[in-house]
């Protein structure tokens, strides 16, 4: 098929090549001017575009035409713009795809749409997205926006924290005080099996549902960061105990059923 996938980045360009080895012709999206011979030299079709609520810098429709699947992977990035608007960025995408040939999208969502509480609870997919952070608002519009129009069938992928060989939240983590929540449960994935499910939702056509994504374990985050702090011979955190630890258990039994899918690839 030909797929389309905008955000060739930490997890969009390994995809890519995986979906190149299986048959797929795919066109990839960068920012940045420089990355565009990189995508090149690993056979994806290189288009340099970026969002913005104002408008779409870049070729989008030539990005868009001719694929029918649309792998959505771009960050909110709140964190280092907390004034960014990821939903009207959404939104200016929203017409260029309603005239497009695109009939799936795939939309990198984030778990942060489930609200953290003092009681963790589980969350399944039937779960109210119900987070009130300035980042779950966002991305909940955003879903809302791709989910409601009928022009194509959208999927969303809730993925936990993002690992891989140079991604672990305990590098940064390394050396900090007060963090907050010492207690609450982690809930990660591993770049791979990330890979292996969005192959998995393309190959078996899971189109207009929602998945979770995370590891089936959950271990409290101060004992998971002291133990992966000592494996890699770096400073533990050390947490906040004076007030209450608010999280949840996020549950990706769907994938198992739906997909058929099994985590290969411990946290």
């Amino acid at each position: 098929m030909n797929i389309s996938i905008l955000g060739c980045g930490w997890l969009g360009l390994p995809l890519a090549k995986v979906l190149i080895e299986k048959g797929h012709t795919i066109k990839g999206s960068t920012t940045r001017r420089e990355k565009i011979i990189k995508l090149q030299e690993e056979q994806i079709l290189p288009y340099q575009i970026q969002l913005f609520a104002e408008g779409i810098q870049g070729d989008i429709d030539a990005f868009l035409s001719d694929s029918e699947i649309l792998v959505l992977d771009i960050p909110p990035g709140l964190r280092s713009d907390p004034k960014a608007d990821f939903t009207g960025k959404i939104k200016e995408l929203l017409d260029h795809l309603t005239r497009s040939s695109i009939k799936n999208v795939l939309f990198a969502s984030s778990t942060s749409v489930y609200k953290d509480m003092e009681e963790f609870p589980v969350y399944t997919e039937t779960s109210p997205a119900n987070g009130h952070s300035r980042a779950a608002v966002e991305i909940i519009a955003a879903e809302k926006m791709l989910t409601e129009n009928d022009n194509y069938s959208t999927t969303l992928l809730r993925f936990g924290g993002l690992l891989g060989a140079d991604r672990h939240p305990v590098n940064f983590l390394s050396g900090r005080t007060g963090i907050k929540n010492p207690n609450a449960p982690v809930n990660l994935i591993q770049q791979e099996d990330c890979i292996e499910i969005i192959q998995k939702i393309i190959e078996k056509e899971a189109w207009g549902t929602t998945f979770n994504a995370v590891f089936p374990e959950h271990p409290e985050k101060e004992a998971y960061y002291a133990e992966k702090a000592a494996q890699n011979t770096l400073a533990p955190p050390e947490y906040d105990h004076n007030s209450s630890s608010k999280g949840k258990i996020i549950s990706s039994e769907r994938l198992k059923e739906m997909l058929d899918f099994e985590f290969q690839h411990k946290i």
